[in-house]
């Protein structure tokens, strides 16, 4: 016994599938894209706070800070430190602000240090002014910072060591 179909062509089935499938996916994909867009404005801000090169260096040196715990005046370095005519400072300036470093400068000349160099940072974004040394010169970094009423006082970071032109340490002017 033959059923009679009351079903369309399969053709026209095919047609609607497809239809209802790109339907579907351009309706995904248009939820995506305001999910991103909505939700992307309140995790930016954190995104850069995680990435911004500033903030980054700032944490890690609070957290050599308080490795180190407190200072004593009574401590005696592990190794002797260079004689103040005998340390050499680059001076760079990351605030922007035309003529900053060569005024800085003039003030760690008076202190009788060396002056490498002067020039300008990588960026000009810098809120604090930051001394910064090169493997083995943490203590005539701390003695600067100190005489100059610099608290911020780390390794170099966003720096090599071959951009210091011979230097023992840095001094980035802030703002």
């Amino acid at each position: 016994m033959d059923h009679p179909s009351d079903l369309p062509p399969p053709a026209l089935w095919r047609s609607a599938a497809f239809i209802a499938v790109s339907v579907a996916t351009v309706e995904l994909l248009i939820l995506l894209v305001v999910g991103i867009w909505l939700f992307g404005k309140f995790f930016a801000d954190e995104v850069d706070k995680a990435t911004d090169p500033v903030t980054v260096a700032q944490a890690a040196v609070e957290r050599e800070l308080k490795a180190q715990g407190p200072e004593t005046d009574g401590e005696k370095p592990a190794k002797p430190l260079l004689a103040k005519r005998e340390t050499s400072v680059l001076v760079l300036n990351g605030n922007g602000v035309s003529g900053a470093a060569s005024e800085v400068a003039g003030r760690v000349r008076a202190h009788r240090y060396l002056i490498a160099g002067t020039g300008n940072a990588p960026r000009t974004d810098f809120a604090r002014s930051i001394v910064m040394y090169r493997p083995g010169f943490k203590g005539e970094a701390r003695r600067l910072a100190k005489e100059l009423g610099i608290r911020r006082v780390g390794p170099l970071d966003g720096l090599r060591v071959r951009d210091l032109q011979g230097a023992h340490v840095a001094l980035v002017v802030g703002g």
